[in-house]
């Protein structure tokens, strides 16, 4: 999963990359509104992490041009303000959630697990194929009740297949979702981790099809 995170003190970007990281999500950051807003004309991602006191293009602003580009990606918005004018604006121009500065690290990464689990439909952050258990809330997997050992990018693999259970994934929604703006992606760098993650899988697991010219699909 792959988010945004828009944040001027680089102290605090810089900490919440660590961990949402570390958590397992792929995170991009911008430290002002009008190169979000550039971006988010162009990029894809599973959430943004939207702080209101931005440089150059205030987070409100930003957010309401994302809603009126009839783009639906969940956004948290994180703010010092204590403002209820600031938080009820927020929220009627399209922000799902609302968290104040300071905030606990554990109650950001739980609100961003709820978020993603809502925008794909799901009520619990368990998602299931065959004898395949993936945790995406500990950020765990397993076949049969025996634990899977997968780097980070191999289960962000796992959780962008399980979440389009037989459906064709292609090679760019992959890429887009798997790496950040600094990552240098080669053009067998997804084959590499499709044909990582198959060997694990194989021979209890669901087996990943390959869809010459389209993508890859895990058979349910």
């Amino acid at each position: 999963m792959r988010i945004l995170l828009i944040e001027d003190d680089r102290d605090l970007a810089e900490g919440l990359r660590r961990a949402l990281e570390q958590s397992g999500y792929t995170v991009d950051w911008i430290a002002d509104g009008e190169r979000a807003n550039a971006v988010l004309k162009t990029d894809d991602f599973d959430l943004v992490v939207l702080d209101l006191g931005l440089p150059r293009l205030d987070g409100l602003s930003v957010l309401r041009q994302l809603r009126a580009r009839e783009k639906h990606i969940p956004v948290l918005i994180t703010t010092a303000s204590d403002s209820v004018e600031a938080r009820v604006k927020g929220l009627d121009l399209g922000a799902d959630d609302y968290l104040g500065k300071p905030f606990e690290l554990t109650e950001l990464e739980a609100r961003v697990r709820a978020l993603l689990r809502r925008s794909q439909g799901r009520s619990t952050g368990e998602l299931r194929a065959g004898n395949l258990l993936l945790d995406t809330n500990a950020r765990r997997a397993s076949i049969a009740a025996v634990p899977l050992d997968l780097p980070r990018r191999e289960l962000c693999l796992l959780e962008i297949l399980m979440t389009r259970m037989g459906k064709v994934v292609s090679k760019e929604q992959i890429a887009s979702q798997l790496f950040s703006f600094d990552d240098e992606v080669s053009p067998n760098t997804i084959e590499i981790y499709v044909s990582r993650l198959r060997k694990k899988l194989a021979p209890a697991g669901p087996g990943i099809d390959t869809v010459r010219g389209l993508g890859y699909v895990l058979k349910p």
